[in-house]
């Protein structure tokens, strides 16, 4: 399985989260590699995508990202 659609899944965070930090905090990947998973190709500009456990790494990363936002939030406070 290939996830090849998920800069369409994150639409609704795609402006909203730093992909260049993101990519190298948990993927420890650069910024192009994590941005050409996004829109479906490899880096040859061949269908590419995200395989089941990147896409399960990606879930677990977001997350992980939305507990650490949580904690912040509530320090507001």
């Amino acid at each position: 399985m290939v996830v090849t659609d998920m800069k369409k899944r994150l639409a609704d965070i795609m402006l909203a989260v730093s992909w260049r930090e993101f990519a190298n905090t948990y993927f420890e990947k650069s910024s192009s590699w994590f941005y050409h998973k996004l829109d479906g190709i490899d880096g040859n500009g061949g269908k590419g995508g995200f395989s089941e456990m990147e896409a399960l790494q990606l879930r677990s990363s977001l997350i992980d990202l939305s507990e650490r936002i949580r904690r912040a939030a509530d320090e507001v406070f």
